[in-house]
């Protein structure tokens, strides 16, 4: 198993960037690609971006592409999800989330281990 911990949301203005880390713990980092996703009040969870499990590809919602970067450091067990040109309809609770296999998915039942989520607010 692997356990997920975010850190890095908070308050930002618009047009501002923030960058999200996920710390995994337990197993090899390196066999699990990683998704985050995210879910605003009201609204269904959504997916925001994925990695492989050795970081050599990537996947992104049309909503951030361009904006949005998601890595992988398997040597700190950490992925990131470097948001930038924020938009108030970013404003969610976003989640990192691992699956052991090499490639990822955009469906989020796909995912084995989820993160407690961190809060991010984008002020107009």
């Amino acid at each position: 198993q692997v356990q997920l911990v975010e850190s890095g949301g908070g308050l930002v203005q618009a047009g501002g960037s923030v960058r999200l880390s996920c710390a995994a713990s337990g197993r090899t980092f390196s066999s699990y690609s990683v998704g985050w996703f995210r879910q605003a009040p009201g609204k269904e969870r959504e997916f925001v971006a994925a990695i492989t499990w050795g970081g050599g590809s990537t996947f992104y919602a049309d909503s951030v592409k361009g904006r949005f970067t998601i890595s992988k450091d398997n040597a700190k067990n950490t992925a990131y999800l470097q948001m930038n040109s924020l938009k108030p309809e970013d404003t969610a609770v976003y989640y990192c989330c691992a699956v052991e296999r090499r490639f990822p998915s955009v469906v989020a039942n796909d995912y084995d281990y989820w993160g407690q989520g961190t809060q991010v607010t984008v002020s107009s």
